[in-house]
């Protein structure tokens, strides 16, 4: 072996030592975010279906799934920055935000979830397809009213997130999940406003019958 093969042979033990400890490191936090994200996920079909409490457990069942990924990755910032991680507390933050306006609760700050704030700022913004999916609901129902409290909360998110103007690479990418909101925003108005129409329309025709017999 020639001199620079004796020098690398420590090297590249030590080397090979660090990337064992790295996928050690992400091979457990990977199924931990990805069973925080299936949670947050089954969590936000309870919220559409009224059942809060069983929301809120699954929920709270991914916040501590989180917790242990991310600890898990306290020595590894490379392997805590390379997606996955980003993506379950995304799902995360929209859990608790469809179940906070939902229900009626107060909407929680990013220091309370213990995220970071790209994921916090684009999963507040996929709250909005489900507060479209809530709305549409709502309006099968007939309750108009809470339909327009539905929209405004909707046009405040949009609202503040267009005005977060930084570089994709400092926000993962919100300038694209802005955009979407303004989409589905636009079409939800122009879907409420239609219904309105449309009922208080047959309510004149109604009337106008009533009016005749």
């Amino acid at each position: 072996m020639s001199d620079i093969g004796e020098q690398l042979k420590p090297i590249m033990e030590s080397v090979r030592a660090v990337f064992v400890d790295k996928h050690q490191a992400r091979e457990q936090a990977l199924p931990l975010c990805r069973e925080a994200l299936r949670r947050s996920a089954n969590a936000i079909r309870a919220v559409h279906r009224q059942e809060f409490d069983q929301a809120e457990e699954l929920i709270d069942r991914a916040r501590d799934l989180l917790a242990q990924a991310k600890e898990g990755l306290r020595d590894h910032p490379d392997i805590y920055h390379a997606g996955f991680v980003h993506d379950a507390q995304k799902e995360y933050a929209e859990a608790r935000g469809t179940l906070a306006i939902i229900a009626g609760r107060p909407l929680p700050t990013p220091e309370e979830l213990a995220v970071e704030l790209p994921a916090y700022l684009n999963g507040l913004g996929e709250v909005v397809g489900e507060l479209r999916r809530h709305l549409l609901d709502a309006l099968r129902g007939g309750d108009v009213d809470h339909c327009e409290r539905t929209l405004a909360s909707m046009d405040d998110i949009y609202s503040v997130l267009v005005t977060i103007d930084y570089p994709d690479a400092m926000t993962a990418g919100l300038r694209r999940t802005t955009d979407a909101v303004r989409g589905i925003l636009e079409r939800t108005r122009g879907d409420l406003t239609v219904a309105v129409r449309q009922r208080e329309l047959e309510q004149r025709l109604a009337d106008f019958q009533e009016r005749l017999s």
